[in-house]
């Protein structure tokens, strides 16, 4: 069997394209700022893909870019200036920061409106999905879901195993696949036999950052693999969490690694952005002041 190959490339232009239609549907220009602290090159790369989007589909853009030795009350100024900011309807602050905030990014995402919070990591909109009241999802996932179902790939009634537990992948793509009715199952790193419960799965999502880790013997025939991890084995070579070419001959459909998830990580977060401006266009968001004239 050689499996189906899901281009990211194809599916992220169809998400940009329905992102595109509904923001012409609004009669506003959906605007995105993206702060990033220092200068990682991996994020700049990242922030560089994310503008380039907003350009091709003529939403606004704005870059707020801060030196590696910003304060902590810096940036959440910044933020707190964002969020006030009507013109701006989504708020995207680049992982990771610098070390010497790493130990305050769960405050700097939490100061960020629920209704701007584009990446969808404030515990309020993860309460909103847990919950199925519909939010702000984190675009990874909710990427991975819109490729499925343009794929034409049935997630209801299937039995989908999810390999990583973060709060980034794999919990909101959890209730993202439960939401469509499937049967899910997380595994992480103190799940005894994996292998076999993995070699259950219609729909496997590898999100563990190991090389290759997914082998041939470890999926089902037939079954629907994406692959989100993305790593770096040579200096300019990357592969994903699953071993693609073993696997493209048992799998019934695949992602590559480049050209597969990632892409749709960046047109989901247009996606996020026109879903935001309509939010509060229609004024179902919680953004209020606080007695300190900072946004809640």
């Amino acid at each position: 069997m050689t499996a189906r190959i899901l281009s990211g490339r194809e599916y992220a232009a169809k998400i940009k394209e329905a992102a595109k239609r509904e923001a012409d549907l609004l009669g506003l220009r959906p605007g995105l700022a993206v702060v990033m602290v220092g200068d990682n090159p991996a994020s700049a790369v990242y922030v560089r893909n994310k503008n380039k989007s907003c350009e091709e589909l003529g939403f606004h853009s704005v870059m707020e870019t801060l030196s590696a030795n910003t304060s902590k009350e810096r940036l959440l100024a910044v933020i707190d200036r964002l969020n006030a900011d009507a013109s701006i309807h989504g708020i995207l602050v680049q992982l990771p920061l610098p070390a010497e905030l790493s130990d305050a990014e769960q405050e700097v995402l939490n100061r960020i409106s629920p209704d701007k919070d584009v990446d969808g990591f404030h515990p309020v909109n993860v309460g909103r999905l847990s919950t199925g009241q519909g939010s702000l999802a984190p675009c990874t996932p909710a990427g991975c879901i819109k490729m499925l179902e343009y794929a034409d790939i049935p997630m209801d009634g299937k039995h989908a195993v999810i390999i990583g537990r973060s709060n980034i992948v794999g919990k909101p793509m959890a209730q993202l696949l439960l939401a469509k009715n499937a049967t899910v199952t997380i595994c992480h790193s103190h799940t005894k036999d994996l292998a076999k419960i993995v070699r259950e799965a219609d729909i496997l999502v590898a999100a563990i950052g190991k090389p290759r880790f997914v082998t041939a013997d470890m999926v089902k025939p037939g079954a629907t693999v994406i692959d989100v991890g993305i790593n770096r084995v040579e200096p300019k070579k990357l592969v994903g969490d699953v071993d693609f070419e073993a696997v493209s001959e048992v799998a019934g459909a695949i992602t590559p690694v480049p050209g597969g998830v990632g892409l749709l990580t960046v047109a989901m977060l247009m996606q996020n952005v026109v879903t935001a401006a309509k939010m509060q266009l229609q004024g179902n968001c919680n953004i209020e002041k606080t007695d300190k004239g900072k946004m809640a």
